[in-house]
């Protein structure tokens, strides 16, 4: 099968895989980088009005570091977010991550059902035997159609 009826999946051999993912610009290493110069700077200059009288400055420029520390730390445990749906055989996998925490569903290929859900920009549902698993978090409301229609397609040519 080739992969140029897909937009959003990659065709390697028999399998055909999407990989969703949260649009990051930056890596979490790239961020604690970032953060660890601001601590340098921050408490340098905080250090050097202390030094001349004004110990204050140091006590706000730490409670700076903390805010900006908890609003790094809530960015990068989300950077590596994303989903990961592969039809390999029979078998139609979804994988979710979201903050660290990693979900797998198996769908058996024949009973899977895509539809859409709550109108127009909802997310894809993705159902078999009872279990249903939403995906499309990380693809733009008015491309979620055109995704749902390649996994169904790829499941009725796979």
């Amino acid at each position: 099968m080739s992969s140029s009826g897909f937009q959003f999946a990659q065709v390697s051999g028999p399998s055909i895989d999407w990989r969703l993912r949260r649009n990051c610009s930056v890596t979490p290493a790239q961020l604690a980088s970032v953060y660890g110069l601001l601590c340098v700077v921050s408490l340098g200059i905080g250090l050097f009005f202390w030094s001349y009288g004004a110990p204050i400055v140091l006590g706000f420029a730490g409670l700076d570091l903390l805010a900006v520390g908890a609003a790094f730390l809530m960015y990068a445990r989300h950077a590596t977010d994303g989903e990961w749906i592969s039809l390999q055989g029979a078998s139609l996998v979804v994988e979710r991550e979201t903050a660290g925490h990693r979900e797998r569903t198996e769908f058996d290929r024949q009973w899977v059902r895509i539809e859409s859900v709550a109108g127009r920009h909802g997310l894809i549902a993705v159902s078999s035997r009872g279990q249903t698993v939403e995906v499309g978090r990380f693809v733009r409301p008015e491309m979620r159609r055109a995704l749902a229609g390649e996994i169904r397609q790829a499941l009725r040519v796979a």
